[in-house]
């Protein structure tokens, strides 16, 4: 009787860990999306201007994302699978993102990014500038990471 009893327990608790799972590709709504080179001052004397995403997401599940982590790679539009800075939040909505609610907004700057000696209107406007663009991936709990955004960096720029 203990041992079935012991078997019944463990078999309750590993589902319980294994709930339903959310295509976050499909429900995790990346919106409010801008974008632009942020001015990042001067960098070893020389101007520097790195890409910059600012979004908020909202959940379309009828599950609450505990535990959501969210990765921005930021690439050059020439070199679209090798990474050009990231960034990393984790555990952005504490207390879980909630069914049909909306966080507020995140900003995520690249580390890397274009420096010279130009003004850095005259940087963007050079013939070796090159674009960027940012990929949002997001993952909660143990569930595998998904990609659920591709957006260009506008080529603007935003001083601090």
């Amino acid at each position: 009787m203990s041992r079935h009893l012991a078997l019944v327990l463990m078999l309750g608790a590993l589902a319980a860990g294994c709930g339903p799972t959310v295509d976050l590709a499909d429900t995790l709504e990346v919106h409010e999306v801008s974008s632009a080179w942020w001015d990042a001052g001067i960098v070893d004397g020389q101007n520097k201007l790195v890409p910059m995403i600012t979004f908020k997401l909202t959940n379309h599940s009828d599950q609450t994302l505990n535990q959501l982590q969210i990765n921005v790679l930021f690439r050059r539009v020439t070199e679209p699978e090798v990474d050009w800075g990231s960034g990393f939040l984790i555990n952005p909505v504490p207390e879980g993102l909630a069914p049909g609610a909306t966080t507020d907004s995140f900003t995520v700057k690249s580390q890397l990014g274009y420096k010279g000696t130009d003004p850095r209107d005259v940087m963007m406007r050079s013939q070796y500038f090159i674009d960027a663009k940012v990929d949002v991936f997001a993952k909660y709990s143990s569930v595998q990471w998904k990609k659920v955004g591709e957006f260009p960096v506008a080529r603007e720029m935003v001083a601090p």
